[in-house]
């Protein structure tokens, strides 16, 4: 089986793409993968064929945006989103040709069902977050610049979310559609979530609460296995004390001045502390011996090295975390990031700090909760009911696709 997977966004993106990739391969599958150019040479360091899909990503995690730079107009948004559309009918298009089946990860995947539909091959859309999945039982989640009406019930809100997706995409949508002799689509979440999703959650950490709608595949989270060495250097400056607090924001902005924030937090508790660059360059405020900065490193060995994990909240952090028995902070920004901030305090493996960028104070007062021994305990317990083969789960079920029942993975006829 030829498989093409296709997603777009930060490394929390591509890596269950990349996990999902080599277990395939490891199946003795073909696979290919469209993902941001950011991430082209790691993939192709793993030996897996890599077509780049839209524009490098890394700086959208500027710290702080120029002065004086005004907002996108309507035009200009307009016409992003065409470019956006058209390169990825392109893109995905050609990367498609010879593929017996497109999996699309996430929910900017716009033109990939309609790209599947024009080869005649099966789609399946995935989703790495439950709340990003319509259910009466949660709201969307939350969008920058978008402030839900008073008083509105998830079932409203929801509403509300499909008439975003038709006005933001509908139009490009449809006039490609149109150019390959495709139907207009009337519902664009419908349409590209499909009425049989997967869920490549945990469930443990994220379960499928239920929807009359949807039919969810959840085949667990999609892990990548990483076998590197800490560098020689981390490695001497845990052996050299106590464990440290772990901070990182990953791909995303950093508010305010929040390096020297995490650095006077954990000085406060009496703790060492690792700080991530990630994407926004943070870095600690200055040279002391009880602080620690690294890059891009293997969170799978390092969090079980550290006393606790501070975060933004992505999925992939958050069950790295979980795996590793940490307990965890999580400062949410976008997304789905509150969901799983709210998730680690309903658990008990950790601490949500308040929406808003932290200080000392309020991010000692969460760190001090999270590192309890009652939440250290905890994390260590849901640690081992992680599952680990989630990847493999969703290799098995597209290896034997003319096995798995018609409402695991929709198959697409063009119409005549």
């Amino acid at each position: 089986m030829r498989v093409l997977l296709s997603t777009i966004g930060s490394r929390g993106d591509v890596q269950p793409v990349v996990a999902l990739a080599s277990r395939l391969r490891s199946l003795g599958e073909e696979v290919r993968v469209c993902a941001p150019p950011d991430f082209r040479e790691w993939i192709d360091g793993l030996g897996i064929p890599v077509v780049p899909l839209g524009p490098e990503l890394r700086g959208t995690a500027a710290p702080e945006p120029a002065a004086g730079r005004s907002l996108p107009s309507p035009e200009d948004l307009r016409r992003q989103v065409e470019e956006t559309v058209a390169a990825q009918f392109a893109t995905v298009g050609r990367a498609a040709r010879g593929c017996d089946v497109l999996v699309a990860c996430g929910a900017l995947q716009v033109a990939a069902r309609s790209v599947a539909e024009t080869l005649e091959i099966p789609y399946v859309h995935a989703s790495y977050c439950p709340v990003t999945l319509p259910s009466p039982h949660h709201a969307p989640p939350p969008m920058p610049g978008l402030v839900p009406p008073d008083g509105a019930d998830d079932a409203a809100l929801w509403e509300l979310d499909a008439q975003r997706w038709n006005a933001v995409f509908g139009a490009a949508l449809n006039a490609h559609r149109a150019s390959a002799g495709l139907e207009p689509v009337t519902d664009v979440r419908g349409h590209v979530f499909t009425d049989r999703p997967w869920l490549a959650a945990d469930p443990v950490l994220g379960p499928w609460p239920g929807s009359a709608d949807l039919d969810v595949v959840q085949t667990g989270a999609w892990i990548l296995p990483d076998p590197r060495p800490l560098p020689d250097d981390l490695e001497a400056f845990l052996d050299a004390g106590d464990p440290p607090v772990y901070f990182g924001l990953g791909s995303m902005p950093a508010p305010g001045d929040i390096g020297r924030v995490m650095v006077q937090t954990a000085r406060e508790l009496g703790r060492r502390a690792v700080v991530s660059r990630g994407w926004a360059g943070l870095s600690p405020v200055d040279g002391g011996p009880d602080c620690f900065s690294v890059g891009e490193v293997n969170q799978q060995a390092l969090f079980r090295r550290v006393a606790a994990v501070v975060h933004h909240g992505g999925a992939g952090t958050t069950t790295a975390a979980a795996r590793a028995g940490a307990p965890q902070v999580v400062i949410p920004q976008v997304y789905d990031q509150p969901y799983w901030a709210r998730r680690v305090a309903d658990l008990g493996i950790g601490a949500a700090h308040a929406p808003g960028p932290p200080t000392v104070d309020s991010l000692a007062a969460v760190l001090a909760r999270a590192l309890e021994p009652g939440a250290t305990a905890k994390a260590r317990a849901v640690a081992a009911q992680v599952r680990t083969d989630g990847a493999d789960a969703a290799a098995r079920l597209l290896a034997a696709l003319e096995r798995v029942p018609e409402d695991h993975v929709d198959r697409i006829r063009r119409p005549r």
